[in-house]
């Protein structure tokens, strides 16, 4: 195996996608598609070694971490100068096959996968304007959010807006509707608001989620001016955002289990699953529900009987 070092310098951890939508930016334009497409290869890449991939491993002082570029290249198929080119954001007629040896190679899952091939293929320009159009609820979405009286439910758009939600989302996770449009917002509230800081138990993997959830949409929608607003205020505004940006990592969640320390009720257990909503792909319906006879289940039944004075209590400022 060749030993020498990778045809191109290492862009330095956290370098210019880690900054494209950074503090200093201008938050009106969309994400760095090049340079997300490049520190996400790079990211990947240094996460595999290469007892991961059955190849010899010298014992030599390696001056990258993960695999090189070459064993990468070599893996994938392809030469050590088209892989890096793609590399450093050079994603102009790579062909499907291309970006499928090269996910095989890096062991991608399925969401790495999609997420690979949206940055390197991104979405016509004529539908930039899909990106930023005002999402609305249909109005028999939110009769059927009325109907689930005892369970939380609710609906959330693709930049982690709280579009909709019914009276059992307010009592469990606080009442949003004295918030401003704006601030109805999941990454908003679990990265800046402490109230939700204590409410999740493993408030760590909910950020994870989040964020994963945004690098997904950032891949899809690299040119959205607000999803790369929001992810500007967030890097200027908190640390715990930064650091998990940084590290590039996407992923796709339908259903789990998350565990909330409620201010009235104590420890709630609660599963959810996730709808991606048939006419519109930029929303989904998330519902949660707790294993029948269990106390999650009897806290849920006292908070639906306490009605509007469990959602004040579950206000938040």
């Amino acid at each position: 195996m060749d030993t020498q070092p990778d045809t191109a310098p290492e862009p330095a951890p956290g370098g210019a996608a880690g900054t494209s939508a950074g503090a200093g930016g201008d938050t009106g334009a969309g994400l760095d598609r090049r340079a997300e497409l490049s520190e996400f290869l790079r990211t990947r890449r240094a996460r595999l070694t290469p007892q991961d991939v059955g190849l010899p491993d010298y014992g030599r002082q390696r001056r990258v971490p993960g695999l090189r570029r070459e064993e990468l290249a070599r893996l994938a198929g392809v030469s050590v100068a088209y892989y890096t080119r793609l590399e450093q954001g050079n994603g102009r007629n790579v062909s499907a096959e291309v970006l499928d040896s090269i996910a095989r190679a890096l062991r991608l899952t399925d969401a790495e996968h999609a997420h690979l091939t949206h940055l390197a293929k991104p979405k016509p320009k004529h539908k930039k304007k899909a990106a930023v159009r005002t999402q609305q609820v249909r109005t028999s979405l939110r009769r059927l959010l009325d109907t689930l009286d005892g369970v939380p439910a609710y609906v959330v758009g693709r930049r982690a807006e709280i579009l909709a939600w019914n009276r059992m989302t307010a009592a469990v996770f606080g009442d949003w509707s004295d918030r401003p449009v704006q601030e109805r917002n999941w990454a908003r509230l679990v990265f800046l608001d402490a109230y939700y800081r204590d409410l999740y138990v493993d408030w760590e993997q909910k950020a994870i989620d989040i964020v994963c959830a945004l690098r997904m949409e950032a891949g899809c929608y690299p040119d959205d001016p607000r999803l790369s607003a929001l992810v500007g205020e967030l890097s200027v505004k908190s640390e715990d955002f930064r650091r998990l940006w940084a590290k590039y990592d996407v992923k796709e969640k339908s259903h789990g289990v998350k565990h909330l320390r409620h201010p009235l009720v104590g420890e709630l257990v609660l599963y959810y699953d996730s709808f991606r909503l048939s006419d519109d792909s930029e929303q989904s319906m998330i519902v949660y529900h707790a294993e029948p006879a269990s106390p999650s289940a009897e806290a849920l039944r006292l908070l639906a009987s306490w009605g509007t004075d469990a959602t004040r209590a579950g206000t938040v400022s």
